[in-house]
């Protein structure tokens, strides 16, 4: 069941009344208000209003997103036709968020509209690498084999990025230790040191000014400080909310010391299993790379690979291309190069994407 918000006019009072109803499709809904006498005036879905739509897309994980596309692959691959796959899948489904989701796209393949067009409806559940495989699944009639590399994409790339998490835990938690060891030093220890000075009537060396000036700020404004933290952290987010902030920001990811070598491997990892899922399930190269360029979540690394596009729309293949742009690891053109003789550049991205994939698991365990 769908919900719709509507207005409509009542036939006995003459009134506009304004509230919402379940049906299974728009025009359900419709012929339900009338024999209520009810006269639509307007009807809308329930999530297109926002709030509610809203608050149920930020409850669908990635698990939940695999489940569906792996479960919706058997389905179709088992012969059932789609509209009956759909329905399955959403009965069989424990997140009522999905169920939601699920039963508009029902109506939608109902009313004529394709899979992908009904999927691009929610971007923030169903993204441009999810919706382009589907794309291409339907044009290509293989649409099982598209929605169980989604399924593989997906979760491939949601390990990586818990690992990755994971992986930083460790250093935040040693830091948090390191400041506040140097935090109680400066309000327990340095007084005392300062105490000891006086009583032998010596005068403290500069540096030792400096840290007892530091200790006295802490110990009787630190309430001042904590508001500077926030404020800095503030005001840090904001400015890497705009472009050149978040430039700044991506080109520090890139040559940051120690996560340097991390962050390359694992944009480039991100890449190559993006593109080779792209190119595996019949999407042209150009659209493939605008896809990675935006799928990578890196402004710099998204920059070269969009001049590399625009070089190979020029004509140039895609090993020169990606030659020498910031941000690409020298092993990827090779590579590349390699699949581009054997006619297998999608086979060598996967097995790229492979190696770059263990090597981030080598760097996390380092």
């Amino acid at each position: 069941m769908i919900t719709f918000d509507y207005i409509a006019r009542d036939s006995a009072t003459n009134k506009r009344v304004k509230s919402t109803i379940q049906a299974e499709s728009d025009r359900a809904a419709a012929n339900l208000m009338m024999s209520q006498g009810l006269t639509p005036i307007r009807l809308t879905p329930h999530e297109e209003s926002g709030g509610f739509m809203a608050r149920f897309t930020k409850r669908i994980s990635t698990k939940d997103k695999v489940i569906f596309a792996r479960q919706l692959s058997t389905l179709i691959n088992a012969g059932l036709p789609l509209t009956q796959s759909l329905r399955t899948v959403s009965e069989q489904s424990s997140n009522d968020a999905m169920k939601v989701i699920i039963q508009a796209i029902i109506t939608d393949v109902e009313g004529g509209k394709s899979l992908s067009a009904s999927f691009a409806k929610y971007p923030k559940v169903f993204n441009n690498i999810f919706v382009s495989l589907v794309a291409a699944g339907e044009t290509s009639g293989t649409l099982d084999r598209s929605l169980d590399r989604i399924a593989t994409q997906q979760e491939k790339d949601a390990e990586i990025m818990a690992k990755v998490r994971g992986a930083m835990v460790y250093p935040v938690i040693v830091l948090v230790v390191i400041v506040g060891v140097l935090v109680f030093m400066m309000i327990t220890v340095i007084p005392q040191i300062e105490q000891l000075y006086r009583d032998l009537k010596q005068t403290l060396p500069i540096v030792t000014q400096i840290l007892v000036a530091t200790a006295y700020f802490i110990r009787h404004f630190w309430w001042l400080l904590i508001g500077l933290i926030v404020a800095a952290v503030y005001f840090a987010h904001r400015y890497i909310d705009t472009d050149s902030g978040r430039r700044v920001w991506d080109r520090l990811k890139l040559n940051a010391p120690l996560f340097a070598p991390l962050m390359r491997k694992l944009y480039m990892a991100r890449f190559m299993r993006t593109g080779e899922t792209l190119l595996a399930s019949g999407v042209q190269m150009l659209e493939a790379l605008a896809i990675c360029s935006r799928a990578v979540n890196n402004v710099i690394v998204s920059d070269s690979i969009k001049a590399a596009a625009d070089k190979v729309k020029g004509g140039k293949a895609l090993s020169t291309s990606l030659r020498g742009q910031e941000g690409i690891l020298t092993l990827v053109p090779q590579m590349i190069s390699i699949g581009e003789q054997s006619g297998a550049v999608d086979a060598m991205m996967d097995k790229v994407a492979t190696f770059y994939e263990n090597e981030l698991d080598n760097e996390i365990k380092a």
